[in-house]
């Protein structure tokens, strides 16, 4: 049986959730205890990838190559990983990343946007780096087309694709599709990010590995963007009644989430209205927050705004529309 690689994102998706707070401190304490506790990889960037930090996704409190500096100092094992999203990140963003400790780094595109992942694909690799291609909002595409886009990262020289449910729209069984499409057209092998929106984060991962997915994206208590993620010592637990070898320490990853990560949450990690829209509506993850300020702003219901956003197929990148909706359905609501 071959091991399954698990990916922790807690430091960079789960910065969604606290508004990219963490510290050079917080940073420390949970990436060696998940390199302890056996992870893979550990993923630290701002929840938007590296130079996320900025007036459109949310200001990071500290640098984040500050954060991976201090993770670089703790961590022994993992792969310290960033996620980049070209566009926001740069070459030289990475080459930045790469020279404070990151051996890893995940080239994040819309799903049917790889072609634009070329170059930096190719320079990570230059740089010796363990390579992603990581497809976002997969649940907008069908099994076929993502499996074209999936060959053609493959080809720029990925090492692994990551196929990423960024809204937690997907169904078991959509998921299963989408790996199984993937897995028989490309040589290398397939990850899975769940979102938990509709619930079925947990569900959604093992139909992933059940469908070969050999890479697997979790957090700490599920903390993430929305209603999180799949919650890694919850996984950790399933994965080993299981019987599936994933070299992590169930025990350890409780004992990390309860005594380290949960005294920093804002909030407990739950499916409130608004994630639950999120999913419902098919509507990226970290838009959430930015939806809640645009509603209050504007006087309009949350749940309205995200329909409308779901129905326009907004995508990541395009939070400053987010604006502009709200402000139409406030001047609709105003001529009726």
């Amino acid at each position: 049986m071959s091991k399954l690689h698990i990916v922790d994102t807690t430091l960079r998706d789960g910065s969604h959730a606290i508004s990219h707070s963490f510290t050079v401190d917080q940073v420390k304490q949970v990436a060696g205890g998940l390199d302890k506790c056996g992870v893979d990889f550990i993923e630290i960037s701002h929840g938007d990838g590296i130079a996320g930090s900025s007036y459109n996704y949310g200001f990071s409190a500290v640098d984040e190559l500050e954060l991976l500096e201090a993770a670089n100092e703790v961590v022994r094992n993992a792969k310290l990983t960033v996620l980049l999203l070209p566009g926001i990140g740069t070459v030289e963003d990475l080459e930045r990343a790469r020279e404070r400790g990151a051996s890893a780094v995940r080239v994040a595109t819309h799903v049917t946007e790889a072609d634009i992942s070329a170059q930096h694909i190719a320079v990570a690799k230059k740089m010796d780096m363990f390579t992603v291609g990581f497809l976002m909002m997969c649940h907008m595409s069908e099994p076929a087309k993502i499996a074209e886009q999936a060959r053609m990262m493959e080809g720029y020289g990925a090492d692994y694709i990551n196929l990423a449910d960024s809204a937690g729209y997907l169904l078991p069984e959509g998921v299963a599709q989408r790996i199984e499409s993937v897995k028989s057209a490309v040589k290398i092998p397939v990850g899975f990010h769940a979102h938990n929106n509709l619930g079925l984060a947990i569900a959604n991962s093992l139909a992933a590995v059940d469908a070969g997915a050999e890479y697997v994206d979790a957090t700490l208590r599920g903390l993430g963007a929305g209603a999180g993620n799949a919650q890694i010592e919850v996984l950790a637990g399933v994965l080993q009644r299981m019987n599936k070898d994933t070299g992590l320490d169930f025990y350890g990853l409780m004992d990390l989430a309860e005594d380290v990560l949960e005294p920093l949450m804002h909030r407990p990690q739950t499916i409130k209205t608004g994630s639950l829209m999120l999913g419902y509506a098919g509507v990226y993850s970290s838009f959430l927050l930015h939806v809640y300020r645009a509603g209050e702003r504007f006087g309009i219901e949350p749940r309205d705004i995200l329909v409308e956003l779901g129905r326009r197929r907004m995508v990541g990148g395009q939070e400053d529309m987010i604006i502009d909706v709200a402000y139409q359905l406030s001047q609709a609501n105003v001529s009726h």
